[in-house]
């Protein structure tokens, strides 16, 4: 049987769940049968339904019994929101199970794997693991970093610059690529800017241009200068977490305190710069698992310092506005040679009318 045609075509439903906002992997299920005939096939659609191998079995009904099936992730073993699908693999006689990387999640982490052993059920792993492994960048980063998944978005002209000596930038891409840029907030459970976009732009920060969940806006406002009239904290679009220093002025924080929707997280800070290490580890916790970072070029550079970037998203125009006070993408101490820099690996383009899109995920090693 033709075990990496299979796992891709489980790898292709798993990226069905790209798009959605929750902690969980993106997981796709094929069931085939001894003729090589799909009698099931299923992804995960939503934390707290049941998982792909479960909608996979559900289709094929009787016919699962002694199928081979291939999923992206390790079947669970745990009894959270759902049963466990490993038990349910077992319950329908599946005979053989073909798994492209296993589950680091400490609840999991192998034990799927053997429960299905101890059943007799053969079990073979790796098959196209980098590529499920790409799929679930987010979860796997999220569950194995305990931080979430950060990514920068920018968009430049092709001289490298955001924005105009005055602050202006709008608008540097066409309708396309902001449309597009909307998307990538729909699908990241959160996005950040720090306090100067905010004051300079007021944004809503929503992905109003598509479908989509607006994702949380968390705004670095380390003295708590924004003010509350500002669109993020009163249009009640989405949820708002300001984030601040431990030593903010008392009336400020009791008054922003007091807002629908808004919260106000207290991290520790440096030179007016807000502690990332604390803050992503806060942020992990309470089950925010990506970033879309849109700030300017200091928070960008801050985070580039830090080494808390996961993926770049550039959208570049073909327009030049040089000057020597023009603003760019990632600020920041940076790097003193080019040999320092970091390389982007797995890297795709895209054309979105006039504009082009350069994505990659950060070279690790």
């Amino acid at each position: 049987m033709d075990d990496k045609r299979w796992m891709k075509r489980a790898i292709d439903l798993a990226r069905n769940g790209i798009g959605t906002t929750s902690p969980n992997p993106l997981v796709g299920a094929v069931l085939v049968d001894d003729e090589g005939n799909v009698v099931g096939e299923g992804w995960h659609h939503k934390a707290g339904e049941p998982h792909a191998e479960v909608n996979a079995l559900a289709q094929a009904g009787e016919k699962a019994r002694g199928t081979t099936a291939y999923v992206t992730l390790e079947p669970c073993s745990h009894y959270g929101r759902t049963g466990p699908c490993c038990e349910a693999l077992i319950a329908a006689g599946v005979k053989k199970v073909v798994i492209a990387i296993g589950d680091p999640n400490p609840k999991v982490a192998g034990n799927g794997i053997r429960r299905l052993q101890e059943e007799g059920i053969e079990v073979n792993v790796g098959v196209l693991a980098k590529e499920a492994a790409e799929v679930n960048e987010v979860f796997l980063h999220w569950i194995t970093t305990n931080r979430p998944f950060v990514a920068l978005k920018y968009a430049m002209t092709l001289d490298g610059k955001i924005a105009t000596g005055t602050g202006d930038s709008k608008w540097i891409t066409g309708e396309e690529a902001r449309a597009h840029a909307h998307y990538l907030r729909s699908i990241y459970d959160a996005i950040l800017v720090g306090k100067g976009t905010v004051l300079a732009d007021n944004p809503s920060l929503t992905c109003r241009f598509v479908e989509g969940k607006n994702p949380i806006r968390i705004i670095l406002d380390a003295k708590l200068e924004i003010p509350i009239s500002a669109k993020v904290i009163s249009d009640g679009e989405a949820k708002t977490i300001i984030v601040a220093g431990k030593d903010v002025l008392p009336e400020r924080l009791a008054e922003r305190k007091c807002l629908d929707n808004v919260e106000v997280l207290q991290v520790d800070t440096t030179d007016g710069n807000v502690d990332l290490d604390e803050l992503l580890i806060t942020l992990s916790e309470r089950k925010i698992t990506s970033i879309l970072v849109e700030g300017g070029g200091a928070v960008h550079g801050n985070f580039f310092d830090a080494g808390f970037v996961d993926r770049v998203y550039a959208f570049i125009a073909p327009r030049l506005i040089g000057g020597k006070k023009s603003l760019s993408p990632i600020g920041g101490i940076g790097c003193l040679k080019i040999a320092d820099g970091i390389q982007l690996d797995r890297v795709e383009t895209m054309v979105l009318g006039s504009d082009f899109l350069i994505t990659g995920c950060m070279a690790k090693g």
